[in-house]
């Protein structure tokens, strides 16, 4: 398949999934690495569709590692991605600190539909039943959010070119370039089988 056809293909596949913030500018990919090369970086999307993404020299690459509740402390800052239960409770589906300069706040995420992501400051944690409840202030409001056994959570570290490999899983955030094609802003990998989510 030519590769702006492919482009298209992998666009059409993953609409449902992408937010309005998305279509203005701004791509997330989530997959497995095929191939790469000092110019791209070649996927396996999660609907098993192939996917071409720009690489430069400068492109940040950053490794997935273990975090976990116990490593979670009031004040620090976390992107929790969540979705709303049947009975109106707010469950985690994904946590990860992250910089503590990060914009706060509630938006749209492509994680899952209807997800959203929630960036902010952990006030409190509640252990009921085995599920520990958590209390988010993102400045202007804040939310509790349930985090179930189980749930998805990891941590990113510094990585570097030669974390990407074939068979490594991986999230990449890119844009669109006035061709059509995507470039990759940063990649985000999976180390020693722990993956990325976000």
């Amino acid at each position: 398949m030519a590769p702006h056809r492919l482009f298209l293909h992998a666009l059409l596949v993953m609409s449902p999934l992408l937010t309005p913030v998305a279509w203005a500018q701004n791509f997330n990919w989530r997959g497995t690495i095929v191939s790469l090369d000092e110019k791209s970086l070649n996927l396996r999307l999660r609907d098993e569709s192939l996917m071409a993404i720009g690489l430069s020299p400068a492109t940040p690459v950053s490794i997935t590692q273990p975090f976990s509740m116990q490593d979670i402390l009031p004040g620090m800052v976390l992107g929790v991605t969540t979705v709303r239960r049947a009975d109106g409770a707010t469950v985690a589906i994904d946590v990860r600190p992250i910089p503590a300069t990060a914009p706060q706040g509630l938006s749209p995420h492509d994680l899952q539909a209807q997800s959203t992501m929630t960036n902010a400051v952990l006030e409190a944690v509640v252990t009921n039943s085995g599920t520990q409840e958590i209390t988010l202030n993102y400045k202007t409001g804040s939310v509790k959010v349930l985090v179930p056994p189980g749930t998805p959570m990891s941590r990113a570290a510094p990585g570097s070119r030669s974390d990407l490999k074939a068979g490594e899983t991986v999230f990449v955030a890119s844009r669109r370039n006035d061709d059509g094609s995507f470039t990759a802003v940063r990649v985000q990998v999976s180390k020693d089988g722990v993956k990325p989510t976000q």
